[in-house]
């Protein structure tokens, strides 16, 4: 009698303790968990899209959504910590409803994607997204290649979802980080935004891309999503679009700095060949503000370079042209004494290797360029001359 109640005490404890993990599972087994993937937008901050992941708990009615592209826009500081590259981002959460009334007011799509996760993989993510909520891991120093909104989801999954690989290559061979972003500007149609992110961005971004690095990009998430593997087969279990939008279509002819740039250069050129009182005043004055303009935007590529923690600024051979000095050459325009004539002539010199290296050098120059160039190195030239 005493071996059979032993036996029935440890069949109890047992059948108890099976019911209780089941009880403890289900709600991890009813998480579904979704990454959203919004199109891009029509200002600037909005070209590249944006990405987060959506959490919903049928049994304890939680439908939230995890975003990690906030930040505390009433900060005093907000400006100056944005443009050293020191402003904090953070993860936000918001019930769905709230998250979508933004894309819905401007009319752009969400896809989901539902994740197929193993109930231990989704307790772990979710687990791993309330941690970060609560903990210091909430804030972090914003990096648009390695450190944003999606490549944060992307570390998640790659951590808490078992096999995960990429089984196709999503970007062409021998894309660079530059030329992804290109493909969006150009698609948005931007081409004046393009060229102030070509000036301002180094020679980091012309690094080539893996299909890991090109996650960076909402869109290259989402495609590597649809063609990774998990422990259970196929990663997405459902992919749906659940708010259809307007396509961003392009709105600006890409040529149209080139094409000013062309007409403004040549335009310039012809009148400082003519010899009247009108032409040759002219001339200088277009000459001070040419070298004035372009010695600005030096000395802020030499901030963006040296001054802030945007790692994507540095080693700029933009200023190969835009030299911060001449923004004081700029002065002596007008009476050119002779160290000014030699500074002219080494000038002409580095816009001709400029042009003649363009190509070559490990940074893709934007065209529209060109004739800013061939401009600076004729200017130059006859400046160098008494």
């Amino acid at each position: 009698f005493l071996i059979i109640n032993m036996r029935f005490k440890t069949l109890a404890l047992v059948l108890i303790l099976f019911i209780s993990q089941q009880l403890t599972a289900q709600p991890d087994c009813r998480l579904r968990i979704s990454i959203l993937t919004c199109s891009p937008g029509d200002e600037l901050y909005m070209t590249f899209g944006h990405s987060a992941i959506r959490v919903t708990d049928s049994l304890q009615g939680v439908d939230n959504v995890f975003n990690y592209g906030t930040f505390n826009f009433d900060d005093p500081n907000f400006y100056s910590k944005f443009v050293r590259g020191k402003l904090d981002y953070m993860l936000s959460v918001s019930s769905f409803n709230d998250f979508m009334y933004e894309y819905q007011v401007e009319k752009r799509s969400v896809i989901e994607q539902q994740l197929n996760l193993s109930c231990s993989e989704k307790q772990q993510l979710y687990a791993a997204l309330i941690h970060n909520y609560q903990g210091p891991e909430r804030f972090y120093k914003y990096d648009f290649l390695f450190d944003n909104c999606t490549t944060r989801e992307r570390d998640l999954l790659k951590k808490y979802s078992q096999n995960f690989q990429v089984a196709s290559p999503i970007i062409p061979p021998r894309t660079s980080y530059r030329n992804l972003i290109h493909a969006y500007l150009d698609k948005g149609g931007e081409p004046w935004s393009k060229l102030g992110i070509d000036i301002l961005l180094g020679s980091p971004v012309d690094k080539l891309a893996t299909n890991d690095g090109a996650m960076f990009l909402p869109d290259f998430f989402m495609k590597s999503v649809d063609s990774a593997k998990g422990a259970g087969g196929k990663l997405v279990k459902e992919k749906k679009m659940i708010l259809p939008g307007n396509a961003n279509a392009s709105s600006q002819n890409n040529n149209l700095p080139l094409i000013l740039f062309s007409l403004i250069s040549s335009l310039i050129i012809i009148i400082s060949m003519r010899t009247e009182n009108w032409a040759v005043k002219a001339t200088r004055i277009t000459d001070s503000f040419l070298f004035y303009l372009t010695g600005i935007v030096g000395i802020l590529i030499l901030f963006m370079w040296t001054a802030t923690d945007h790692s994507m600024c540095r080693n700029n051979l933009n200023i190969i042209w835009a030299l911060p000095t001449h923004f004081i050459a700029a002065f002596y325009v007008f009476k050119r004494p002779a160290f000014i004539r030699k500074y002219f002539f080494i000038t002409a010199i580095i816009n001709a290797f400029l042009l003649l290296s363009w190509f070559w050098l490990p940074q893709q120059f934007n065209v529209s360029l060109v004739p800013l160039v061939i401009l600076l190195m004729y200017r130059s030239s006859r400046l160098s001359k008494s």
